[in-house]
């Protein structure tokens, strides 16, 4: 990609979103909006530098109940796909209830998984776990089983292992699967943990972005409220970018899906 090309890439979107930023300030300077009904994005920045310490400490709480839930939908659900690759019986006997667990929505289940967790943290990361999870199992899966049939029967052929036919050409080969897989399941933790954290209602030192969210609202302190919004949109878009950037320094060197849209 040519330095010009990376550039209106960048730039492109800024120039949309600073133009949306004055057209708000606008809006609400010219229409006399008061800050509990529709704070400007000034008021919004300004509250964000005073209340710094707070919701610093809140996004830090938020944003390791998000961490924990992606390391362990990565753990489990690269886990059981190879279990499902290596085992149809067990593909078909389990991963119905994968898909229960996806589309079953956490704001019904997190009172639930609350009561029998006892421990908030706990239940707040196993409500994140479980949005994050299947993205992972389901791409991963699907990578496993997309291996050039021509080259399975060639490692077969050559009297590869099963086991041997996985590492070398199953596992590489669903690797974009998994990347994509992984960027989605990214955003999902963090969702799953605000939403949790809105269920539970969780408050004190440990408290994150979401009690913020709540008691800001409880006490018409709008500003802070669309300060804490605000934080929780940058943490996801650096969720993406970082798994992002993981993905493509992973298969830079041999894929040609680290290069999409290069042009």
């Amino acid at each position: 990609m040519s330095g010009a090309s990376r550039l209106a890439r960048i730039a492109a979107p800024t120039l949309l979103g600073l133009l949306v930023l004055a057209l708000w300030e606008a809006a609400v300077a010219l229409r006399d909006i008061p800050p509990y009904v529709l704070p400007g994005p000034m008021r919004i920045a300004r509250t964000l530098v005073a209340e710094w310490s707070g919701l610093q400490a809140a996004l830090l709480v938020t944003l390791g109940i998000a961490a924990m839930a992606i390391a362990a939908a990565f753990v489990l659900g690269v886990a059981l796909a190879i279990l499902f690759a290596q085992s149809r019986w067990l593909a078909r006997a389990l991963f119905p209830y994968a898909v229960v667990l996806q589309v079953t929505p956490v704001v019904a289940i997190a009172p639930l998984v609350i009561i029998w967790a006892k421990d908030a943290t706990l239940a707040l990361l196993i409500c994140a776990w479980l949005v994050a999870f299947f993205p992972i199992l389901s791409n991963t899966a699907t990578g496993l089983d997309a291996a050039d049939r021509n080259l399975v029967d060639l490692f077969r052929l050559y009297g590869a292992s099963r086991w041997q036919t996985l590492w070398r050409l199953r596992l590489p080969a669903s690797l974009p699967y998994f990347f994509a897989g992984l960027r989605v399941s990214g955003g999902l933790a963090l969702i799953g943990a605000v939403v949790a954290e809105f269920v539970a209602g969780t408050g004190g030192t440990g408290s994150g972005l979401a009690y913020v969210i709540l008691e800001s609202g409880y006490r018409l302190q709008i500003p802070k409220m669309f300060a804490a919004l605000a934080l929780i949109s940058a943490a996801g878009i650096a969720i993406f970018a970082l798994l992002g950037l993981a993905a493509k320094l992973a298969l830079r060197r041999w894929h040609e899906t680290a290069g999409a849209g290069e042009g």
